[in-house]
């Protein structure tokens, strides 16, 4: 099997793929000692351990060179955040995409929103572009941001059909995988679970739901986002100042 149908096989509603998401290869080689099945990037990570701003500000060359980096201390299956796809155009994503595929990612997360919008894109434009990202052989990881700012209490169901509609959608382009974050509801994640072509994947920190409890709602896939990274930059900074205070760090 290749590294991308490694990681598609990870994919198991009810037996999900747990993804402690990291930065760099330093990261990467910590997650897979402690027992990762696939490494995943998490974009907001990668661009602020670089003093780059999330949003495709991090320039593709450098998206690369993390991955070759990443690569180089793990042998698992890796996936990378591309965002929107770092592409203006269907054939330029197919480009961008191609390039981290070819340096050997097994996966992407692609966003169906353009970068500093909040709106997503008609249906049948995202999909195109998922279908551009899909045709260079990767497993891509269809980012659905429907439930993002939206009152769930008021429109979920209405919300949730537009979601399963676009599932359909994203499979029908080639997607592998249906990324639903902004979503806590287990009524409606289990829904979608059940109503979707695409094992779903849900961001852990979007629930007060365990592991246990989103794969006993069909969950495939539990990313932990950025906030590995957030934690421990807040951990960092709370030793350092202890330490400029005239405390002691516990390390």
């Amino acid at each position: 099997m290749t590294a991308v149908e490694d990681f598609a096989a990870l994919h198991v509603p009810g037996d999900p793929l747990v993804l402690v998401n990291i930065w760099d290869a330093g990261t990467a080689k910590v997650v897979t000692e402690a027992g990762a099945k696939a490494i995943a990037t998490g974009s907001y990570g990668v661009a602020e351990a670089q003093g780059r701003q999330d949003g495709e500000m991090f320039p593709l060359t450098d998206v690369a060179e993390n991955l070759a980096r990443i690569l180089s201390v793990t042998d698992l299956p890796v996936s990378i955040d591309m965002e929107s796809g770092y592409g203006a155009t269907e054939d330029a994503i197919t480009v961008s995409v191609a390039l981290v595929r070819s340096a050997g990612a097994a996966g992407i997360n692609m966003e169906d929103r353009l970068p500093g919008t909040d709106a997503v894109l008609p249906i049948d434009e995202a999909a195109a572009r998922y279908s551009a990202a899909a045709s260079t052989g990767i497993f891509v990881n269809a980012r659905c941001d429907l439930f993002r700012g939206q009152d769930i209490g008021k429109d979920g169901d209405a919300l949730t059909a537009k979601v399963i509609e676009r599932a359909q959608a994203y499979a029908g382009a080639g997607a592998g995988g249906l990324f639903v974050p902004f979503l806590s509801d287990s009524r409606i994640i289990a829904e979608i679970c059940e109503k979707s072509p695409l094992p779903v994947n849900i961001l852990r920190s979007n629930t007060a739901a365990t592991h246990r409890e989103l794969a006993e709602l069909g969950v495939a896939r539990i990313s932990h986002g950025h906030q590995p990274w957030a934690a421990a930059m807040e951990w960092l900074r709370v030793q350092a100042a202890t330490v400029f205070e005239g405390g002691e760090s516990d390390y």
